[in-house]
């Protein structure tokens, strides 16, 4: 995917996500590149995080965590929500 069709799509993702009031919404951004550090990431989980502190979405956001080895681990992001107003 391209970056501007993953922001696309992270944008209508989030968009969904705080309409319907959901609290969390996993994001996969690639495969964890196994390796000694310093391992290069891909250019859409390097990104993200400035996406997501820019975007028009940053107030209904409370967190952003690495998720769990059993949900994609280095390879996914947890993106918590705030709760509805």
């Amino acid at each position: 995917m391209t970056l501007d069709r993953a922001w696309q799509t992270i944008d209508a993702q989030l968009d969904r996500a705080i309409r319907q009031g959901d609290r969390l919404m996993l994001l996969i951004t690639g495969h964890h590149r196994p390796g000694h550090p310093p391992v290069a990431r891909g250019r859409i989980r390097a990104a993200v995080h400035d996406w997501l502190a820019a975007s028009r979405h940053a107030s209904h956001i409370a967190a952003v965590r690495d998720a769990h080895r059993r949900h994609g681990g280095g390879g996914s992001l947890y993106i918590v929500l705030r709760r509805a107003r």
